[in-house]
């Protein structure tokens, strides 16, 4: 009985492996029709009682703004085009500071990020966070970084319901993804910490603050000139 359950266990955990790492790849070159919060959003609504109107229009990377890119990386994951989807000196600096208590630091690269909202649900638990480093360790093989960063700017929620930069454009500025100026930018990049709660159009004076300090970032990282060379900027594993 043990030999047979192992058996069907070691299979399932083979058919996971293939049909992951199959769907990893169509959404290489296939825009993802959806995301997992997208659908965990819905779901909430009808338990709620509250309907709610998801909008998300998808965008190809030349039909966004160069401002926006930059400002997520800035006010995100200022190593992302070094790192294979995991920041570990972040992660340390996490653990140390919510050691100490006081609000919890995340230490979530956009892979990771991209990973979690395309293909899992919410939560903490370590099953979630297995998942998300095998989603995240598929992507960052088998994507370019330019996709990586593309997926996430087609996928991040900017408030309820509104995923995507070209409805968050829409949403909160009348604008396409491709018509956001730099403010515009560093301000939806501020408000990716908690964007059910901030608003992009309407920030608070911390938001206002952030958005500042991300513009200074983006001036540090080279602005426009960051993006050339992305998918060429990492070097192998076994070389750092």
């Amino acid at each position: 009985m043990l030999r047979l359950i192992l058996r069907r266990f070691t299979k399932a955990l083979l058919w996971f492996a293939g049909g992951s790492v199959l769907l990893v790849l169509i959404f290489r070159v296939v825009p993802p029709p959806g995301t997992a919060l997208m659908v965990e959003r819905k779901v909430e609504s009808w338990f709620d009682g509250e309907p709610i109107d998801l909008q998300r229009t998808w965008k190809p990377w030349d039909e966004i703004s160069d401002d926006l890119k930059v400002a997520v990386i800035a006010g995100e994951d200022q190593k992302f085009s070094e790192h294979w989807g995991f920041d570990f000196g972040a992660i340390q600096a996490a653990f140390a500071h919510n050691e100490r208590g006081g609000t919890i630091r995340g230490a979530s690269t956009l892979s990771q990020q991209v990973s979690k909202n395309l293909f899992l649900w919410s939560g903490r638990s370590w099953l979630r966070k297995g998942l998300e480093a095998w989603f995240t360790g598929l992507i960052e093989v088998l994507w370019p970084k330019q996709r990586i960063l593309e997926v996430y700017l087609n996928s991040v929620e900017w408030d309820d319901g509104v995923f995507g930069a070209e409805a968050a454009a829409r949403h909160h500025f009348g604008v396409s993804a491709k018509g956001l100026s730099r403010q515009q930018s560093s301000l939806l990049a501020a408000v990716l910490p908690n964007p059910r709660v901030w608003s992009a159009s309407h920030p608070t004076n911390y938001v206002a603050r952030r958005a500042g300090w991300i513009r200074q970032q983006m001036s540090q990282l080279g602005g426009d000139s960051y993006l050339v060379g992305l998918n060429d900027s990492r070097r192998a594993p076994w070389a750092q």
